[in-house]
């Protein structure tokens, strides 16, 4: 049995979220006023799908709770709807892009902190808050995928939302580098333009990647519950 129900869990989750979010709005960065604000920065968009998934998250929880033993079709229907749009976003946005947060952060940082993180924002950003926004964003959706069981969509279905939305994101950073005349990311600033297409590409080929390793993980964490359950249950019948 579970130390923490998974439905707490899932509780304190969406709250740190919703805590980290607060304190990263109502800090004063000349970055959050120019264009684009916030909307900008990958990281923030990461907390906002982190803060959402657990929201829904959260939802179904709570409409399971109602619905159990209800008896009533149509809030069963619904609460289908909720767990493919659950299991969905965990798949599609919460895990590889989170993940891709955390591992590209952290590598840039130990290879030069100045190109992704200068150290002028420690004046801004406490080190709780950068943690908050960089680290454990890891240990939290491996808790959800290792705590619930989550339907993955098909292959190609997956691979071309994370695509889509890979690009998306890339054609919003040049954007706003076209009207700032300045690089979301300090190290933009540093390489060539055939340097940034193979970044670029490199990113989406990677988003991709952790997709397939999610989808992998899923099955191997659940697929090891199923043979150890039924092992326990041909043992306990012996």
């Amino acid at each position: 049995m579970a130390l923490v129900p998974c439905q707490v869990l899932r509780v304190a989750i969406l709250l740190s979220y919703c805590s980290i979010l607060c304190n990263y709005k109502a800090i004063e960065m000349p970055s959050h006023q120019t264009y684009g604000g916030s909307w900008k920065f990958l990281t923030f968009i990461d907390l906002v799908i982190q803060a959402v998934f657990f929201g829904i998250c959260v939802l179904t929880d709570l409409s399971s709770l109602l619905t159990r033993g209800s008896g009533n079709q149509e809030q069963e229907r619904q609460l289908k709807k909720l767990i493919s749009l659950r299991d969905w976003m965990l798949a599609v946005l919460a895990f590889p892009v989170g993940v891709f947060v955390v591992a590209v952060f952290w590598i840039i940082y130990a290879y030069d902190r100045e190109m992704i993180y200068p150290k002028l924002l420690d004046n801004f950003i406490p080190g709780w808050l950068n943690h908050g926004m960089h680290t454990t964003v890891l240990p939290f959706i491996l808790i959800e995928m290792r705590t619930s069981h989550h339907a993955y969509p098909s292959r190609s279905s997956g691979l071309a939302a994370i695509c889509t939305f890979s690009v998306g994101y890339i054609l919003w950073v040049c954007w706003v580098h076209h009207v700032t005349g300045m690089w979301v990311y300090p190290f933009l600033e540093h390489i060539g333009p055939g340097a940034r297409i193979l970044f670029f590409g490199s990113t989406t080929i990677l988003m991709n990647f952790l997709y397939l390793l999610g989808e992998v993980l899923n099955s191997y964490i659940w697929d090891t519950q199923r043979r150890q359950l039924q092992r326990r249950t041909t043992d306990c019948s012996a």
